[in-house]
Parts: structure tokens; sequence; C-alpha cells
């Protein structure tokens, strides 16, 4: 483990001292994920901004060490969702958190996550990514971008805001070297600072952490109207598509197994969520939005955890004007961005993919090991595929939910293995059969001989 560590730690330096400019805007790329979710539950008082600051910087930091990679510590979407819309108090907010972390570390720890994993077709994975990727992309444009103007709802923030994002977004695909993220952050701070006026920009504000302790009562309404309904969207996309993901966009460093990225989630929520935190977890939109905007490594989010955390420390809740007022058109831009990147995944669906690789029968001299290759699909498996992935990111989409995509792309997954799965059971049970029979031929000679004996004198 430790020397794991100082090699990420090594790819983390070198990195960063390459490309710094990427790496600072890369890990501003999940910025139009966390910013909505986090400002609203804010002002709801679902969560105390200030903890949430600084906590989430630590897990920031915690993660960058230990896996090498920008993954990112973002809301858990569909707690924040529920606490937004039922104004749930920090109690029940956090009690929402524990219930998924909870049974998330019991799935990590006995291997039963694994086993699941193993067991997930890639084109349901893949479906899964592709309909994050899009569902992000609707989000931007029904919840950030189409409640726009053009002069409205102020000067600072409208559709032509959105259309000069858009603009910049499209040059940054020809000139990618260019920190488009870290330069549209910036824009944005200081048209929230002319939204917002001089009157209420940020005060010192030092941070005093308490303790939050549930009551029964909040543990029950957080757990059954928003723990339960959070743990597939976290075991699915949160873990399992992100472990996927990490190995796509960076196959130079060692992915993160699922185990260890569901005791992270656990570890994070079960520690910050008793001082008044937002239930968080990784995320494979936040991966690729930072990805997309230029991180490569964990150097990326190392730098934003220690930003959130001299914010949280220093400012707190004292942030929570000038966010509630940051453009939403230049939000929605790189929601939009981020949703894309991550729906890019499936076209390696049926090239590229991790379960079309196999060893080839030759050995390499340099290496004596079978060398990899990849295994050419006929044209009706690529349809099945298709099919199988499709099937997924529509009925996630029609439906707003991971679980629903997910049981959708299983079961037209097993159809299309129906054929091969009743050949494998006739095939079990013809050679059943045939043991049974040379058991019954032997018992039967058996016998005979035994006769046989009894007659001679």
């Amino acid at each position: 483990m430790a020397s794991m560590i100082r090699q990420l730690h090594n790819n983390n330096f070198s990195t960063f001292r390459r490309s710094p400019l990427a790496e600072i805007s890369g890990s501003l790329g999940d910025l139009g994920t966390l910013l909505p979710l986090m400002i609203a539950l804010a002002v709801n008082n679902s969560i105390s901004l200030s903890t949430t600051l600084v906590f989430s910087g630590l897990w920031n930091i915690a993660t960058g060490v230990a896996f090498g990679i920008p993954l990112p510590v973002q809301p858990m979407k569909a707690i924040a969702a529920v606490a937004i819309d039922r104004k749930f108090s920090i109690e029940e907010t956090v009690s929402a958190g524990f219930t998924t972390s909870s049974v998330v570390l019991i799935f990590s720890v006995t291997g039963l996550l694994r086993s699941f994993t193993n067991a997930i077709p890639t084109p349901v994975v893949k479906g899964i990514q592709v309909g994050a990727g899009l569902s992000l992309v609707l989000s931007a444009g029904s919840s950030l971008l189409q409640p726009l103007g053009w002069s409205m709802p102020n000067a600072f923030d409208n559709l032509l805001w959105a259309i000069f994002a858009f603009l910049a977004l499209l040059v940054n695909q020809l000139t990618p070297r260019v920190p488009y993220a870290l330069l549209i952050v910036v824009v944005g701070i200081v048209l929230s600072v002319c939204i917002a006026g001089t009157g209420n920009l940020p005060a010192l504000e030092i941070w005093h952490p308490h303790t939050v302790v549930p009551t029964w009562r909040d543990f029950k309404v957080g757990a059954l109207d928003a723990g339960l309904g959070q743990i597939p969207l976290t075991t699915l996309n949160s873990i399992i598509a992100v472990s996927y993901l990490a190995a796509d966009l960076l196959p130079h460093i060692p992915a993160p197994g699922v185990t260890s990225i569901g005791i992270s989630v656990s570890v994070m929520n079960l520690i910050g969520g008793w001082f008044g935190a937002m239930p968080v977890c990784h995320g494979s939109g936040g991966l690729a939005a930072q990805y997309h905007f230029g991180a490569r490594s964990g150097a990326s989010i190392i730098i934003l955890g220690i930003f959130k955390i001299i914010l949280g420390f220093f400012f707190g809740e004292s942030l929570v004007g000038l966010l509630k007022v940051y453009p939403k058109g230049l939000l929605g831009v790189m929601v939009l961005a981020a949703g894309l990147e991550l729906a890019r995944v499936g076209e390696s669906l049926n090239y590229g993919a991790r379960d079309l690789w196999e060893h080839s029968d030759s050995i390499s001299e340099s290496t004596a090991e079978r060398p990899k290759r990849q295994r050419q699909l006929s044209d009706d498996e690529r349809k099945q595929r298709w099919t199988v992935m499709f099937m997924t990111v529509g009925l996630l989409l029609a439906f707003r939910n991971d679980g629903v995509g997910f049981l959708a792309g299983m079961l037209c997954h097993w159809a299309y293995q129906s054929p091969k799965l009743w050949g494998s059971w006739q095939d079990w049970r013809t050679k059943i059969d045939e043991r049974r029979r040379r058991r019954r031929r032997s018992q039967l000679v058996t016998n005979v001989e035994e006769e046989e004996e009894q007659l001679l004198p």
C-alpha cells in the first residue's frame, strides 16, 4: 500500500508540474453538479455549508492521495433531490446518508459488491454511464438553461452568457490546453459579485464545528424517504460505473476497485454526517467532467480540496449569498459538457470494452506472457450489445431511476442469453442422465456378478 501511494504521489506531482493549468481547470469541472445542489441544500438549512466544504475538501485530498485519479466528491443526488423538495432538516438529511453508506459498507466488506459487479454485463454498465451522462444534459437544459431569457433574470445571467460559454466550449475543443473551466469559474465569480453587490460579499467567519445527533424519527424519515432510493444509484453509478470509467479514461493508472470505492463512500459519510456535512459519493459524471476539462491525476482534486477547506474554514455560511446568485447560464454549459463527456463512453461498447479483451495463443518473447487481443464480434452480437445498452439508457431516462434502467438492461440481456442458457441446461441434463444410466448399468453388472457367484458351488 505504501509503495502504491508513493507511485501515485510521484504521478500526481509530475502531472501537475507538467500541466498545472490543466489540472487546476480540471479540478473545477464538476462544479456544475456540485454548486446547484449544495447551494439549494444550504439555503434550505438541510446541511451545514461550512462543514460540507471542510469535510468534502478533506475527502478530496484523501481521495487524490489514495487513488491518484481525479475522482470527484459530489452530492448524493437522490438524497439531495428529496431533501430539497421536502425541506429536510440537517438531521434527516444526514440520516439518509447514514443509511446508504451503512448498506454500501456491508456490501463492500463482505465481498457482495465485488460479486455483484462481476455478474453485471458490460453493456448494462455502459448503459448506466450513458444514461447518467444524458441525464446531466437534460438537467442542464431543463433546470439551468431553459428558464433563462435574453435579458433575464438579469444582465449578468441570461442566454447571451450561456451562448458565450457554449461558443467558448466549442473553441476549447480546438485548443484543449486552454483551461476552460478555470476561466469560466473566474468569470462566474466576477458576475456573481456584480449580481450580489458589495453588501452581500463573504465575510470572515471562522468554522465552529458542532455535532448532529438524529432522533429515531429523523432517522426513519431520512432512511425511508431518501436513503433507500439512493442505494442503487450509489452502487451502480458511484461505484461500479466509476471503476469501469477510470480504467477506460486513465489506463496507465491502476483503477480503484469497487470494494475500495465502496469503503471510501461509506467512510466519508459515516464520519462527516455527525457534523452536518452533505451526504457525498463519487460519481462517473464528475470523473468525466474533470477529465474533460483537463484533470489527469489526483493532484487536481487535492488542489480543489485545499481550496474548499480554506473557504469553509474562514468564510463558511457567509458564502451562501454569493453562491446563490452564481450564473446559471455558465453552470448549465459546464453540466452539458460533463454529460456529453460521460455519454461518449458508450462508443467503446463493441470495440475497446474490457470484456472483449482476451489472451492470444502466442507468447511474447520479451515478457513471456500471452499478449491480449480484441475479440471480434459478429453482427448479431454487436446488435444485441447495442440493444441491451440502449434498453438500459431508455428506461433510466424514462423513469429517471438508475435501478429501473439496470433491471431493464439485465432482463434484456437475459432474454438474449436464454437460448444459450437453455442449451446449457439441456447439456447439463443430458450429462446427468448419462451418468445415471452408467450408474444403473454398473449396478446391474454388479448384481449379475453377485448372483453368478452365489450359484457357483
